[in-house]
């Protein structure tokens, strides 16, 4: 079998060549870059299996680039960084990331989290649950295929990425109570330890939207285990 490729994007060239090297070290290829601008080279030159991404780069943002990555690939990724703030961690999760790694970090650690992100299955993000089309709930309607959620009054509502992810993976296993652990491997919004509080925070953002214009959202927690979609889902 072909050893998985990381692209590593990391200003600091001591952190770049030791990072690159403990993968190496590890089984993996590496593909370095320091910016944006050798970022898109570096994927223009072959497939890569996983992006390794530094937040504070010169010019434009990890935070940026994760956006533009997310708009046209399903690439795993990455968040390296020195600010280890829930905030930022939920920003990087919101745009798709799949884990954040907080430095300093030892080369036991980092090698794990690569490992643990490939070994996911691939995401496939125009269907959801069952390869439907459509859900529907309480008179909410899931479009699959455009990413889109409609409410009972007709407007569309605008969700992140990971509150879509996280309302599909509840819709798929609605009025059965989902571990907190196990919906995070679900919905890939893979957290950086037990005390990261993210899915939390993911979940209460979409409860809050579920739950505007007088409706009662149908998410609830039950407590010590996990979360439910307490509605019963039809598939179109």
């Amino acid at each position: 079998m072909t050893a998985p490729t990381i692209l590593l994007v990391e200003d600091d060239p001591s952190l770049r060549m030791l990072t690159a090297r403990a993968l190496q070290e590890n089984g993996f290829l590496v593909r370095p870059a320091s910016a944006a601008p050798e970022m898109w080279l570096a994927l223009d030159s072959g497939p890569v299996d996983l992006v390794l991404l530094d937040i504070m780069l010169p010019g434009t943002s990890g935070i940026d680039l994760c956006r533009a990555l997310r708009q046209k690939s399903d690439v795993p990724i990455i968040f390296m960084s020195a600010r280890a703030s829930e905030t930022d961690r939920v920003v990087g999760l919101e745009l798709g990331a799949d884990d954040y790694i907080a430095k300093p970090f030892g080369t036991r650690e980092l090698v794990a989290r690569v490992r643990a992100v490939l070994r996911r299955p691939p995401l496939d993000r125009t269907t959801g649950a069952g390869d439907q089309g459509m859900l529907t709930f309480d008179g909410w309607t899931v479009n699959l295929p455009r990413r889109e959620l409609t409410s009972p009054t007709g407007a569309i509502v605008d969700l992140t990425g990971a509150e879509f992810d996280l309302l599909t993976v509840l819709a798929d296993h609605a009025q059965r109570v989902i571990a907190r652990e196990r919906l995070i491997e679900l919905s890939r919004t893979r957290l950086g330890d037990s005390s990261d509080r993210s899915i939390d925070v993911l979940v209460s953002r979409l409860r809050r939207k579920l739950g505007g214009a007088g409706h009662t959202a149908p998410i609830v927690t039950v407590r010590g285990v996990g979360y439910m979609l307490n509605a019963p889902v039809e598939r179109h």
